[in-house]
């Protein structure tokens, strides 16, 4: 069962779909998710909430991120999932400003509907990442995870929404590996599409979201995202910056695996 939306807050918001024919700019709601943070689950929405404070000083660290961050993240998605090992494997630091983007080498935020992994990448992953463990790895459940946070905060412009896996159908999904490093899903409209973002997030929360699930029987097994304008800014703001951790996540001991 969906979330009940009436009573939520929403947007209206131009969404960038990509179709077989082509881009699509769609106005859809946006709702805002906090006021059923406690409805909400990676399994079958496919994204949370959490609070969850770093130790990190500079995000534009990489060393600082990967020594630092990198172990926190990887202990919040054991305690949120349950899984027994998480390994953090990459990140981007984003900025909306391209003067900040100039500086400190972040990326932009992405502003087509899209899903980071598919059934041909995830796995990919595995291999690459943890190559003698992989083919046992594989016989087991895994997700591949997402972990956004703000480094700025709150943020007040461009934020990420993410859609109701339970909204998504497999028809919806376009894999495609033009312009981009690794195969990923684009997504065709869907007026049954429920997109959703919390509103004002700050440096001390972070938006979990399932980006693959290997699991055919999840409900959640892919999130679309997309970050996006919000229409109700008329003044000026600070730049959205964060940055977004992709981790694989193991639910069996497997091999030489260790928690």
């Amino acid at each position: 069962m969906g979330i009940v939306t009436e009573k939520l807050n929403q947007v209206e918001a131009h969404l960038n779909y990509a179709t077989d024919s082509g881009s699509g700019q769609k106005s859809v709601p946006v709702h805002d998710a906090r006021a059923v943070l406690d409805e909400l689950s990676l399994e079958q929405q496919g994204f949370i909430l959490r609070r969850h404070k770093t130790a990190v000083t500079n995000f534009f660290d990489e060393a600082e991120v990967r020594a630092v961050y990198y172990p926190e993240v990887e202990q919040l998605l054991r305690e949120s999932t349950g899984a027994v090992r998480a390994v953090a494997f990459e990140h981007d630091v984003r900025s909306a400003s391209k003067a900040e983007r100039a500086a400190n080498g972040a990326r932009q935020p992405v502003r087509v509907v899209h899903d980071d992994y598919t059934e041909k990448s995830a796995p990919e992953r595995v291999r690459l990442y943890l190559p003698r463990e992989a083919e046992a790895l594989l016989k087991e459940r895994y997700a591949v995870i997402n972990v956004w946070r703000p480094i700025k905060g709150p943020v007040l412009d461009t934020p990420l929404a993410v859609c109701d896996a339970e909204s998504i159908v497999e028809a919806d999904l376009i894999p495609t590996e033009e312009g981009v490093k690794h195969e990923v899903y684009l997504f065709d409209f869907n007026p049954n599409h429920r997109w959703y973002y919390f509103s004002a997030m700050t440096t001390s929360e972070v938006l979990l979201f399932k980006c693959f699930d290997s699991s055919q029987n999840s409900p959640a097994r892919v999130t679309a995202h997309t970050a996006f304008d919000l229409p109700t800014m008329t003044v000026p703001v600070q730049p959205r910056q964060s940055i977004e951790v992709r981790a694989l996540v193991f639910f069996s001991r497997v091999g030489t695996m260790t928690a």
